[in-house]
């Protein structure tokens, strides 16, 4: 079994602070930049796994780091450099308490909750008459506030607004972004033969600028269907292929685990490790259209890092 890396604990130089969070491990430098390490762990309904997925803290960073790239053009982002394939270091910025999520397709918990007669979603009105998988006349925000415990919950733009979560410039300017992004990661997954159904962006502020922070269009933070066979499937009313994780959640389902009251964690053999780990390399390969170079996981990953990252620090 090659390794993984599920627990982070470095003393970089100017360190003030560190955040265990469920994949990343973010460490605070000087109160200025943050190292952000993107681990092998992994979660669904709100709890992480007992065993890592290979290389799935490379393929996040490197899809995230690839799309703040090739979105710097619409906004500035926390992004300055990737000193080794499972870290992002960038600028240290004050995030906004809520999470923009942008949906072009009724799928999810939007349509459990549509199934259920629900016809407006986060201030949001919703037609009539749609169908599981179908497109919305045009993308829709859906905003959420973000929780430092368990589940994120819903909220309107308005309520955002009410209460004073933030101010009305920055929300517009949030707004404009997320569109713009979104519109972006639609037309590179369109060249791959993909369709953006939904995704999440989380956004700071620095020297009075918003900045995009965090991931951006990964398969943990979004959803991708596969653009071939999406219309005939939507009109069998047949479930899409699709690239996200929702497949280890689908696993977990089938044995009988969703983080209920008295519901056990199935067994995570290293067979099954093993082939999440291909699933998340073939959805890096998909979603970028590059093959996926395996860093070096035979020798100690976390030292590897700490080297990466202190030269990196030593030499800005």
């Amino acid at each position: 079994m090659v390794k993984a890396l599920t627990k982070t604990d470095f003393n970089f130089k100017g360190q003030k602070s560190v955040y265990h969070g469920k994949v990343r491990d973010v460490y605070n430098i000087n109160d200025d930049l943050m190292v952000m390490v993107a681990t092998d762990r992994i979660s669904a309904f709100d709890v992480i796994l007992p065993k890592g997925i290979p290389y799935k803290g490379q393929v996040l960073n490197q899809i995230a780091a690839k799309f703040l790239d090739a979105t710097s053009d619409i906004c500035p982002n926390w992004k300055l450099a990737t000193p080794d394939p499972m870290v992002t270091v960038g600028l240290k910025c004050e995030g906004f308490r809520v999470e923009m999520i942008i949906r072009s397709i009724l799928t999810g918990s939007a349509w459990r909750e549509y199934k259920n007669g629900c016809r407006e979603l986060c201030g949001v009105r919703l037609p009539d008459g749609m169908k599981e998988n179908e497109r919305f006349p045009e993308p829709i925000i859906t905003p959420t506030t973000k929780a430092d415990e368990g589940h994120d919950l819903n909220i309107s733009r308005e309520e955002i607004l009410v209460q004073g979560i933030v101010s009305p410039e920055d929300y517009a300017v949030m707004e404009d972004y997320t569109r713009k992004l979104f519109a972006r990661g639609q037309e590179i997954a369109a060249r791959q033969g993909l369709i953006l159904v939904d995704t999440k962006y989380e956004f700071g502020k620095r020297d009075g600028k918003v900045f995009l922070i965090d991931e951006i269009h990964t398969p943990d933070s979004s959803r991708y269907f596969y653009a071939d066979g999406y219309e005939e499937k939507l009109a069998k009313g047949e479930p899409q292929k699709q690239l996200s994780k929702e497949f280890v959640r689908q696993w977990l389902i089938e044995h009988n685990f969703m983080n209920e009251p008295g519901q056990v964690m199935p067994e995570i053999t290293d067979e099954y490790a093993e082939s999440v780990s291909e699933r998340y390399i073939e959805l890096y390969e998909h979603i970028t259209g590059e093959q996926f170079q395996k860093a070096s996981a035979d020798d100690d990953i976390a030292a590897r890092i700490e080297q990466n990252v202190s030269q990196w620090l030593k030499e800005r």
